[in-house]
């Protein structure tokens, strides 16, 4: 065996030329291949992100009820004995973060807007999403602190600022009233643009206070070490909840809208990628093709002096292996070099407002998702596998003194 690697090899740099242009295909295809998924990917990844951190949670534990009626009647009683069960139903738990959420009219001296109020522990949140890097003006409040830090769309609307009063105005658990005057201490550029025009956030228990839900939560985020654990960790709470009034969702459960749409958006560019993979087979068979045509005479003579055909395709598999591995390889390289260099880019002009406009940042990030890479080449390295079958069929029926005298 260590005989045909060292034929293959050889044959491979005979003519480095073809060896050249053969690696070069393949690391175009690869290279064409993992930008075009990494472009795509990328804009989803981070909204994806973004609704995990500040809206959902890789996992969420809420009241059996609160996916049906989103009402703080059915909050749930959290306390420190709940909190070391859910941590103890998983060693991959890395922090779990309490929110209290409800929907209230947000006024100042002569208009209100609709708004949604999170009670938060900024501390926990801010580890979690680096929440305070929002920041834009002033400084997120202390526990208990009767303060409120807005989105920065809301303020404008309400035409507030750092330093004026909020008010308040809604229902609290069991139908209970629910008003208050909060100092603005903050004003946030919150990430999701419809959270921006709409989030009031409060110190956890002055939340509870206001609302009537003293100790009670509407949610819990569960942050696990890894995010290939979500789905692990999510079984084991829910059999750790089993008797419970408690269940625990995974993100793709509680946002199923946005994993459709990003899979009818991903479609057209699931197509180009086919196409691709087909030109991609197309050319890899005509590098071969020509290749094989051009070595006939030496396939025969070879044969003619006692070599089996078995062991010559040996040695042909072989070469396309090297010409495989060799250019998958170096396209991936050559592919994560590039995205690390345009990472992101940056639009300007009139492309850069319109993606304002639509409340994203005005950048094309890159996707550095593993699988991409591997898939990708995975699938160009089976693309070349099957392309050496012509090459396998010509010898099997060759004709050694036809081959011998061409």
């Amino acid at each position: 065996m260590a005989t045909y690697f060292s034929l293959a090899w050889r044959n491979l740099w005979r003519n480095k030329r073809r060896t050249i242009i053969t690696v070069t295909a393949i690391v175009f295809a690869v290279l064409a291949a993992v930008l075009m998924q990494s472009v795509n990917r990328g804009s989803y990844e981070v909204m994806i992100d973004r609704m995990v951190s500040f809206n959902t949670g890789y996992i969420q534990i809420q009241d059996f009820r609160y996916d049906d009626e989103s009402s703080l009647d059915n909050s749930f009683l959290y306390d420190q004995e709940l909190r070391e069960s859910i941590l103890n139903a998983d060693d991959r738990i890395e922090k779990i973060v309490p929110r209290i959420e409800t929907f209230m009219l947000a006024a100042n001296d002569i208009s209100t807007r609709g708004s949604v109020v999170f009670g938060i522990d900024h501390e926990k949140e801010h580890k979690f999403n680096g929440i305070k890097n929002y920041l834009v003006d002033g400084r997120f409040f202390e526990s208990g602190e009767q303060a409120t830090v807005l989105g920065q769309g809301l303020a404008n609307r309400l035409q507030l600022s750092v330093g004026d009063t909020l008010a308040l105005m809604g229902q609290g658990r069991f139908g209970m009233s629910a008003s208050g005057l909060f100092e603005i201490t903050g004003i946030l550029d919150h990430p999701i643009r419809d959270m921006n025009n709409q989030a009031v956030y409060l110190p956890l228990d002055t939340a509870q206070e206001l609302l009537s839900a003293e100790d009670h939560i509407t949610a819990i985020l569960i942050i696990p070490q890894s995010e290939r654990h979500t789905e692990a960790i999510a079984e084991s709470i829910r059999q750790h909840l089993e008797n419970e009034e408690l269940v625990a969702y995974t993100w793709p459960q509680l946002l199923p809208e946005i994993l459709e749409l990003m899979e009818m958006d991903l479609a057209v560019p699931r197509l180009l990628t086919v196409v691709l993979y087909v030109v991609i087979g197309f050319g890899f068979f005509g590098t071969i093709l020509t290749m094989t045509m051009e070595r006939l005479r030496e396939f025969g003579v070879l044969l003619s002096v006692g070599m089996k055909r078995v062991h010559l395709a040996s040695v042909l598999f072989i070469e396309t292996l090297f010409f495989s591995v060799i250019g998958v390889l170096f396209g991936l390289a050559v592919a994560w070099s590039i995205l690390k260099l345009i990472d992101p880019i940056n639009l300007t002009g009139e492309a850069a407002q319109a993606v304002i406009d639509l409340g994203y940042d005005p950048i094309i990030p890159m996707s550095f998702a593993p699988d991409q890479f591997y898939i990708q080449g995975l699938y160009v390295f089976l693309i070349a596998m099957l392309v050496f079958l012509f090459p396998l069929l010509k010898i099997s029926k060759l004709n050694i003194l036809e081959a011998a005298r061409s």
